[in-house]
C-alpha cells in the first residue's frame, strides 16, 4: 500500500476552507438547494464523498456515480449507510494520506459507467482532491462541511488545476518521524 501524498500542516489549514459552494442548513435545506442545482446544472455526474452526504443523497432519491464512505462519521463507526452499487471496492487510506490503491481505485470508477461504492479502511477525506481531479467536467463532487452543511464541487478545468497543485504539494512529503 504505497502512499503517494501527505497531508502537510499548511495544507490541514487551508483545506477545512471549502473547496466549492458552501451550503448551508439542515439536512432537508441543503437537500432541496442541491436538487435546484442539480435541475439547473444537469451534471454529468455526481460523486459523494463520506458517509453522511452519501447516506442522505441516496435517501434524497440521488443515485452517485461514485460514493466513496469509510463506515464513519466526525471519526467515530456508523453503521454502514444502505447504498445501492454495481460494484463495491475496498481500499486501506491511513488518516493523512492518499494512497495509490486509493487513487487508482477512483480513477478506474471514474472511467466506468456503474455506480460504485468505494469502502475504505482509514479515512476518506483527502479522496475528496482525486475525486475532483478524475471527474468529468462539469461533475459535481459533494462532501459535507462540519456543523454546517454541504459542499457542492464543480468540476471545472479551473478546479482541476487547483486540486493538481494541491496533490503536488503533498507528493514526496515524508512524514515526521
Amino acid at each position: 500500500m504505497p502512499i503517494k501524498h501527505y497531508l502537510t500542516p499548511e495544507l490541514r489549514v487551508r483545506l477545512k476552507q471549502p473547496l466549492g459552494i458552501l451550503i448551508r442548513g439542515s439536512f432537508v435545506d441543503t437537500a432541496k438547494r442541491f436538487r435546484g442545482m442539480v435541475e439547473k446544472e444537469r451534471p454529468p455526474s455526481i460523486i459523494a464523498v463520506g458517509d453522511t452526504v452519501s447516506k442522505n443523497l441516496a435517501e434524497s432519491s440521488f443515485s452517485p456515480l461514485l460514493s466513496i464512505i469509510d463506515n464513519k462519521c466526525m471519526r467515530k463507526s456508523t453503521t454502514p449507510a444502505k447504498l445501492t452499487a454495481d460494484q463495491t471496492v475496498y481500499v486501506k487510506n491511513p488518516q493523512g494520506t492518499i494512497t495509490e490503491e486509493a487513487e487508482t481505485a477512483i480513477e478506474s470508477a471514474l472511467k466506468g459507467s456503474q455506480h460504485v461504492k468505494v469502502v475504505v479502511d482509514g479515512e476518506e477525506d483527502l479522496l475528496t482532491l482525486v475525486a475532483i481531479a478524475h471527474a468529468v467536467e462539469g461533475s459535481f463532487v459533494i462532501y459535507g462541511q462540519p456543523y454546517e452543511g454541504i459542499v457542492v464541487v464543480k468540476v471545472t478545468p479551473e478546479k482541476k488545476t487547483e486540486i493538481a497543485a494541491i496533490l503536488k504539494s503533498m507528493e514526496n512529503v515524508q512524514k515526521a518521524k
